[in-house]
């Protein structure tokens, strides 16, 4: 993987840039569409090339080792082939789904013991396997398994956490490097900073991932209901200490707000289920504000769901229309408003980046911010 930076605000942090990866290159600041089990729900792998343009997608290790599993997913010859995706893909590696387990798993240093969802059947994934399973799942960028630890967490809860964190990120290392890729082409792996809300702690984190070289580095653990302005702050401590000449990914975030302040912080990737859970739950992302199409105001109204969209459906299907789908619960609805959140998320990265280049990013991302939250 190779990341090449082409241009900086002048005002901020921002950056555009472009990574290179053996499935084809990623311009940054971007998007990344969760793809948890192998699918973007609600959308075709056609509409995610053509209509929504998304450069790449993520995979969820802990879900796809579980259904189908690597029994399936090596002779299909790896996720891209399973599902017929020939763009960049980037797996977590279950730390999250892990974490979100808390009452059916247990840590210790060899690694995780939890139980599926699925079944309650019994599993390890340590440092070393959850390589090997995202080696055999086949993603250009794979991450290192880590803890992600709570919100609220205590200072020692955090620093022990993050310690172990850091020895496992030696052993993922020490795996990775030992390990050839199965399919061909070469994979890169991400370490992630941890360290809760503690500048010291992600001080101490981004200062050791950093010492790593890796190719490209995250920052985890800022998606767990911390307020925003803590967010911002850990970003930006860590932001100023992980190679500048890396790309950056922020992970699990998060609003169209969010993604931009992060940008103007340093941030390159950025993934979030939120355009396609909430565009589920009838809440539309809008260069103009937010939409809940499920409020009787929409019921006759009959303009394009986004007047300024260059998506078709916007231009097609009218609000009114999306919330009769919506309200009847008619699997249209739901593929109609996904389709036009996560195109509303490209575009917004997108036009981040353009006025990066054009050296317009700072004040543009004031305005938007002010705007973007607005309920409509």
């Amino acid at each position: 993987m190779k990341f090449d930076l082409q241009a900086k605000d002048p005002n901020s942090k921002a950056r555009a840039g472009v990574i290179s990866t053996a499935h084809g290159n990623i311009q940054t600041p971007i998007f990344m569409p969760v793809g948890t089990a192998g699918t973007v729900k609600a959308v075709h792998q056609k509409e995610l090339k053509e209509d929504i343009k998304a450069q790449i997608i993520l995979g969820n290790t802990y879900h796809l080792y579980l259904r189908p599993g690597l029994d399936i997913l090596e002779p299909a010859g790896g996720l891209h082939k399973f599902i017929g995706w020939d763009k960049p893909i980037l797996t977590d590696s279950g730390g999250y789904q892990v974490y979100s387990l808390s009452k059916v798993r247990k840590i210790k240093e060899e690694g995780v013991t939890f139980r599926s969802h699925i079944d309650g059947s019994k599993h390890l994934f340590t440092p070393e396997y959850a390589m090997d399973i995202q080696r055999t799942i086949g993603a250009d960028i794979i991450m290192a398994f880590d803890e992600c630890t709570p919100y609220p967490c205590d200072y020692r809860y955090a620093a022990n956490s993050l310690n172990m964190t850091h020895r496992w990120l030696k052993r993922c290392c020490e795996r990775f490097d030992n390990t050839p890729a199965k399919y061909g082409y070469e994979q890169t792996l991400f370490p992630i900073v941890q360290g809760s809300v503690y500048k010291d702690l992600r001080m101490k984190s981004a200062e050791f991932i950093a010492s790593m070289e890796r190719e490209g580095n995250a920052i985890g653990g800022l998606s767990v209901g911390e307020p925003a302005e803590e967010m911002y702050a850990m970003t930006e401590v860590v932001c100023d200490i992980l190679p500048y000449e890396k790309p950056r990914y922020l992970m699990g975030v998060g609003t169209p707000i969010n993604i931009l302040e992060n940008i103007a912080l340093g941030v390159d990737m950025f993934d979030c289920v939120m355009p396609t859970r909430n565009a589920r739950n009838g809440m539309l992302f809008t260069r103009n504000g937010i939409i809940n199409i499920g409020n009787k105001k929409w019921a006759s109204d009959f303009s394009p769901i986004d007047a300024e969209s260059d998506l078709l459906a916007d231009q097609v299907y009218s609000k009114a229309y999306l919330r009769h789908l919506m309200h009847s619960k008619e699997i249209l609805g739901s593929q109609i408003a996904t389709l036009h959140n996560l195109h509303f998320y490209l575009w917004l990265v997108n036009e981040a980046r353009e006025k990066i280049i054009a050296g317009e990013f700072y004040d543009w991302k004031n305005k938007m911010v002010g705007i973007l939250g607005t309920k409509l």
